[in-house]
C-alpha cells in the first residue's frame, strides 16, 4: 500500500512528535474489510500478502510512510486532563482511493510520548471491537472512521487479565479532535490554534472559507460543527447506540464516530442505560449522549473564542444544536415508523412508544424490525394481532394496542403513501442486524483460539445490516438473557 504525507504533517513539529512503530512479534492477519480495500483502491487479494502482513503490524513501512503521533489535550469525565495525544497509535500518511482521500492510521503500535501511564498496545478483544463495530457503522450510514484490518500476534499485554496484542489499521478524513483545539488554546498558542482552524476549513469545510474576515471563518466552523454532531447524535439515538467515552478528545471535528471502547447497542430499552463500568456517574448513558454533544461542543467553542469577536459570536453558532437535533431525530423517527411526512404531533407518537418500550424494557432493534415487518398488513386490516411478534415483546397490551390504533391513523392520513411504501421505508430504517455485545464476545472467543469463521461471518452479515439474509437468524435474533452480564469498561 502506497502512502504520501499527511495534509496534517505540514501543520508543523508542535503538533506531533514523529516516530516509527514499534515491531510485532509473530504477527498474523485476524480480519479485514473488503469495503475498505476497495475505498482505499487496493486490490482484493491484498491481505493475503506477507508484506502487506508487516506493514498491517508495524513491523515494516509502506511505501511513502511517514509515521508521527499527535498530540491533543480533553475533558475525560466533564474534567479537564491536561496534554493527552496518540498514545498508541500513529498516523502513517494518506491514500487517494477512488472517491477520496483517506489518513491511515495504526492503532496499537507501541509507545510514543504521549502514552502516559499505558503501553501503547491494544489487545485483541478490543480491536476486534473496533473494526467490526467501525465497518457496521458504515453499512447502517452511520459516519465513522473505518477500519481496513486486523492482525493478532501472541505478545502478552496486561489489562484487567493477560490478553495478547492486535494492530488495528484505521481510516478517516481526518483524526482531528475537539481535543487538538483545546491544547493549543489552553496553553496560549493562538498562532498554531489559527493555522489548525485554517487547515480544517481549507481541507474539510471550504464552504466556510467564503467568509472574508477570519473570526468569520471560525464562527463557520463551529455552526458547521454543531451541525454534524447534532446529526450524528441523532442516528446514534435513532439506532439505541451508546458510545460510552463521549471525552472531547473522542469527538471528531468531522462529526465522526471515533474511538470505538465500551460501545453498545442497546438490547433492552432503558434511557438511561450506561454501557461503560467506568462510568459511575452515568454521565454517558444514552439519553445524556446529546446534552453531552452540546457540552463538548461549548468546550470546542471555548477553545475557539481567542479567534473569535466575542462570546456571542460563539453562542450563536452553538444556539442551533438542540433545534437541529430534534428536527434530525423526529425525521428518522417518522422514517422509523414508515412516516414520510414531518407533523407537529408525530413527536408526541414517537415519545408515547419510546416510554412503553422503556417501561418494560422491550428489546430495541427486534422490536423496531417486527414492527416494520407488520405495518402494511396492520394498515389494511387494522388488526392489532397483525403486529403480534412486535406486539409480543410487551405486557401492556392495552396500551400499545391503544398507540397502535393512533399510529394507524396517522399512516392512513398520507394519501400519498401506500402501506407498503410504508413498510420499505421502515425496513431501510430500522435495522434487521446490528453488533450486539455477545454477537462481538462470540467471535472475540473464537478469534482469541485462532477460529476467524465466527468473526467474518458475523462481519459479513453486519455489512447488510437492512437485509434478511438467508441463515443469520442466530445474528438477528434478541439478545439471550447472559448478554446482560457482559461487562464493558474504558479498556474494552
Amino acid at each position: 500500500m502506497e502512502l504520501q504525507s499527511s495534509r496534517f504533517e505540514s501543520l508543523g513539529a508542535a503538533f506531533y512528535t514523529r516516530l516509527g512503530p514499534q515491531p510485532l512479534a509473530d504477527p498474523y492477519w485476524v480480519g479485514c474489510s473488503p469495503a475498505a480495500v476497495a475505498d482505499l483502491g487496493l486490490p482484493a487479494a491484498w491481505p493475503h500478502s506477507a508484506a502487506h502482513l508487516a506493514q498491517a503490524s508495524g513491523n515494516a513501512l509502506a511505501p511513502g510512510a511517514s509515521p508521527l503521533a499527535s498530540v491533543y489535550s480533553g475533558h475525560q469525565f466533564g474534567v479537564w486532563a491536561g496534554q493527552l495525544g496518540d498514545g498508541r497509535a500513529l498516523l502513517l500518511g494518506e491514500r487517494a482511493g477512488p472517491e477520496a482521500l483517506w489518513e491511515v492510521q495504526l492503532k496499537g503500535s507501541g509507545l510514543t510520548p504521549y502514552s502516559r501511564m499505558g503501553d501503547g498496545r491494544a489487545v485483541l478483544r478490543s480491536s476486534i471491537r473496533e473494526f467490526l463495530c467501525s465497518e457496521a457503522m458504515h453499512a447502517l450510514g452511520v459516519p465513522s472512521t473505518r477500519a481496513l484490518c486486523i492482525t493478532g500476534s501472541p505478545t502478552a499485554v496486561r489489562r484487567e487479565r493477560i490478553e495478547t496484542a492486535a494492530v488495528v489499521t484505521r481510516l478517516a478524513p481526518s483524526f482531528i479532535r475537539f481535543g487538538h483545539f483545546e491544547h493549543f488554546s489552553r496553553r496560549g498558542l493562538h498562532a498554531e490554534l489559527r493555522a489548525l482552524t485554517e487547515f480544517v476549513i481549507a481541507h474539510h469545510y471550504p464552504d466556510c472559507a467564503a467568509w472574508p474576515q477570519p473570526a468569520q471563518r471560525t464562527a463557520a466552523l463551529l455552526a458547521a460543527v454543531t451541525r454534524r454532531t447534532a446529526e450524528l447524535l441523532a442516528q446514534w439515538q435513532a439506532l439505541g447506540f451508546c458510545h460510552g467515552v463521549m471525552n472531547t478528545d473522542n469527538m471528531s471535528i468531522l462529526g465522526l464516530t471515533i474511538d470505538y471502547g465500551p460501545f453498545q447497542f442497546m438490547d433492552g430499552f432503558d434511557p438511561q442505560h450506561i454501557c461503560n463500568h467506568s462510568d459511575d456517574g452515568g454521565r454517558y448513558a444514552w439519553a445524556q449522549q446529546p446534552r453531552i454533544a452540546l457540552w463538548n461542543l461549548y468546550c470546542l467553542a471555548q477553545a475557539l473564542l481567542p479567534l473569535l469577536d466575542d462570546l456571542e459570536q460563539a453562542r450563536a453558532a452553538l444556539q442551533p444544536f438542540e433545534s437541529h437535533f430534534a428536527g434530525a431525530l423526529q425525521q428518522r423517527l417518522n422514517a422509523k415508523l414508515g412516516l414520510s411526512e414531518l407533523r407537529p404531533d408525530d413527536a408526541q407518537l414517537s415519545d408515547d412508544l419510546l416510554r412503553l418500550l422503556a417501561d418494560e424494557r422491550a428489546d430495541f432493534t427486534w422490536f423496531w424490525r417486527c414492527l416494520s415487518d407488520g405495518v402494511a398488513d396492520y394498515a389494511h386490516s387494522a388488526r392489532v394481532a397483525d403486529l403480534g411478534p412486535a406486539r409480543a415483546q410487551l405486557q401492556q397490551s392495552d396500551a400499545f394496542d391503544a398507540w397502535a390504533r393512533r399510529w394507524r391513523e396517522r399512516l392512513r392520513s398520507e394519501a400519498a403513501h401506500t402501506p407498503e411504501q410504508a413498510r420499505a421505508l421502515m425496513r431501510r430504517s430500522n435495522p434487521r442486524l446490528v453488533l450486539r455485545n455477545h454477537l462481538a464476545q462470540a467471535a472475540i472467543e473464537a478469534a482469541e483460539q485462532r477460529q476467524f469463521e465466527p468473526l467474518q461471518r458475523l462481519q459479513a452479515a453486519l455489512a447488510q445490516p437492512y437485509d434478511d439474509l438467508p441463515d443469520c437468524d442466530d445474528l438477528a435474533a434478541a439478545a439471550p438473557d447472559w448478554a446482560a452480564q457482559i461487562v464493558l469498561s474504558c479498556s474494552s
